[in-house]
């Protein structure tokens, strides 16, 4: 099975193992990402063997269409249908990454699959970038400040407004509830902020529902900051106001400032939903998802992932560039007493060890359903990414990797 799966270990000489040792960080270019052998940056080969043994066993064995298994998980959910696309994934595929170089490599490496609520981590990005370029002055401020009445975009609804839609609101105002215009950047990241509203129909509650259908209205409202819930219509709202701040669809946000500079492919695509487009500044946007919840969200090869992940490995810095301040990276680093293992989203924390308790404890994981992950382990220079493995698997394949060391 590794034979059919595994590519890598093959040595580069071309270029020479002593280029391996140099203490310049190696950082891939767009068109070439050098492999080494495990043995010549002295790791155990037989040990990345088990890894990818392991990885592949604990393969996903949810269905291989994503709208099934859409419909067999949130699509049950109160409004759980979905409105973005949906794409067939791929085999469990993983890429390890030590010191830069790819050592280790399965599965469907350049497939561009859903990855699900990795695409938070990207969204997070955008608006790191907004705060390192002064377009957001700061976290704390409000959100509300930030964002205007927002133009739907409806291709369905007549040009002249009829008699039955007299005097409807024809702007949407997401921020100016009293709960809403109290919420600012640092909570909307931090998923505390208790965001209420109905956005591309679907409304807050409807998400991950409470079993007691009671609480589903009129609940009372936690004050931003008190209380961690992780809600993809909060997510999609922060989306939505980094829209409007950067005037621009986020994907080119993204591709101009982090995944061109980061020789990034150009298959990667980051989608939103049917119904999720408004008019900004005389042009039709789509306002993108921070996941698949819905369908929608980053789709994206491993390839593209492991040169996030290495960024993010990297403080925010790419071969001499800083792309993202590394301010930002500590602070999405940085948990808070609410949540003790979860910083900016979607930066999962390795606090005590919980989440992956064969990692290192200074370790952190850009995680998506599925499972999708990016892990960085500063501590060992490592970054792997793994697609499409159940949760049982994710630690058990982390520990044979950490035992080539």
């Amino acid at each position: 099975m590794i034979k059919q799966y595994c590519f890598l270990f093959i040595a580069m000489f071309a270029t020479g193992i002593a280029s391996a040792q140099n203490t310049t960080p190696y950082f891939p270019s767009a068109k070439v990402w050098e492999h080494r052998t495990p043995e010549s940056l002295g790791l155990k080969a037989d040990r990345l063997l088990k890894a990818i043994d392991t990885a592949m066993y604990y393969a996903s064995k949810n269905p291989r269409s994503m709208e099934q298994n859409h419909y067999q998980s949130f699509g049950r959910e109160p409004f759980g249908e979905g409105i973005g696309p949906f794409e067939d994934r791929g085999n469990q595929t993983g890429i390890v990454i030590y010191k830069g170089y790819i050592v280790a490599a399965w599965g469907d490496t350049l497939k561009a699959d859903m990855t699900h609520s990795v695409t938070k981590s990207f969204l997070s990005t955008v608006v790191g970038l907004a705060v390192d370029k002064g377009l957001i002055h700061s976290v704390q401020d409000l959100v509300a400040g930030y964002v205007p009445p927002i133009e739907l975009y409806n291709p369905s609804q007549p040009a002249n407004r009829v008699a039955a839609s007299f005097g409807q609101p024809e702007l949407i105002h997401p921020f100016q509830t009293a709960h809403n215009s109290t919420i600012t950047w640092e909570t909307m990241l931090r998923q505390t902020s208790d965001w209420e509203g109905t956005l591309w129909g679907k409304p807050d509650w409807a998400d991950r529902p409470d079993a007691d259908p009671s609480k589903w209205h009129n609940r009372k409202r936690n004050k931003p900051g008190t209380v961690y819930e992780y809600n993809d219509v909060r997510v999609n709202a922060l989306a939505l106001a980094a829209t409007g701040v950067w005037r621009q669809p986020l994907p080119q946000v993204l591709k101009q400032y982090i995944m061109d500079p980061i020789g990034a492919s150009n298959t990667w695509r980051w989608t939103g939903y049917r119904n999720s487009w408004i008019v900004l500044d005389g042009k039709l946007v789509q306002s993108v998802s921070g996941g698949g919840h819905w369908g929608g969200g980053m789709f994206i090869h491993a390839a593209d992932m492991a040169r996030f992940g290495l960024l993010t490995l990297r403080k925010g810095q790419w071969n001499g560039q800083q792309l993202l301040s590394e301010q930002w990276i500590s602070q999405a680093t940085t948990p808070t007493a609410v949540k003790t293992d979860y910083g900016y989203m979607n930066w999962f924390l390795n606090t005590g060890k919980a989440f992956l308790p064969g990692a290192p404890e200074t370790a952190f994981v850009h995680v998506g359903n599925g499972n999708n992950i990016i892990y960085v382990d500063r501590t060992n220079d490592l970054v792997v990414v793994l697609r499409w493995i159940d949760t049982r698997g994710m630690d058990k394949t982390i520990r044979q990797i950490l035992s080539a060391f």
